[in-house]
């Protein structure tokens, strides 16, 4: 027993580590909390707004190249697209299934002019400009602020048009065709605008 008695605790430590270990406990839930606030919040919202502004930017795009055209320059969506595409998607489009598929496209274009629908310029054009986008604008201004600036530029740019060509803000929501337009570009707008409110916080 005498061997063992330097392992015995004394009763009065117990409190002051039992003090100590609902200290920790505390700070663990707190930084758990803080933890999920930032990533299930702002870093959940922030995907998905990036996932819902690139849908509708392709939403617009194939708007565009339908029965429903429209006066806007929508050859901005391509670089909006591009530099507001998921980083999931982003990369699977870079890889080899992207390089695939644009060389594909473009042997078409190239051998088979009269067999490539013109609808498909504009994607081609993307798939394009996300193979072979040097690395310096494929990660740096892409996951930049100036990447988020160019966003919002074109998004205004496009909200800007589309009012004009609607012949006001109040025809832009009435308009059969109007509506669809407008809200898509009030989605492409939102996730600019959320990156910068983050930013500057």
């Amino acid at each position: 027993m005498g061997k063992l008695a330097y392992l015995a605790m004394d009763p009065t430590n117990d409190a002051l580590i039992q003090s100590d270990f609902n200290e920790i406990g505390v700070a663990m839930k707190k930084l758990a909390n803080h933890a999920f606030h930032l990533s299930a919040g702002l870093g959940f919202g922030t995907v998905f707004l990036k996932f819902l502004a690139s849908f509708s930017a392709i939403y617009l795009l194939i708007l565009d190249r339908t029965n429903w055209r429209t006066n806007m320059l929508t050859s901005l969506l391509v670089p909006y697209i591009f530099l507001s595409l998921p980083a999931v998607l982003f990369s699977f489009l870079r890889g080899e299934f992207g390089k695939w598929v644009t060389f594909i496209g473009i042997v078409l274009r190239l051998f088979f002019p009269r067999h490539y629908p013109h609808w498909m310029e504009m994607p081609g054009s993307l798939l394009l400009l996300l193979v072979v986008a040097p690395s310096f604008i494929a990660e740096t201004i892409r996951d930049g602020l100036a990447g988020v600036i160019i966003c919002l530029a074109i998004g205004c740019y496009l909200m800007q048009e589309h009012i004009r060509a609607s012949g006001g803000f109040r025809n832009s929501f009435t308009k059969p065709h109007g509506v669809s337009n407008t809200m898509g570009i009030i989605l492409i707008l939102v996730y600019p605008i959320w990156r910068l409110v983050l930013y500057f916080l």
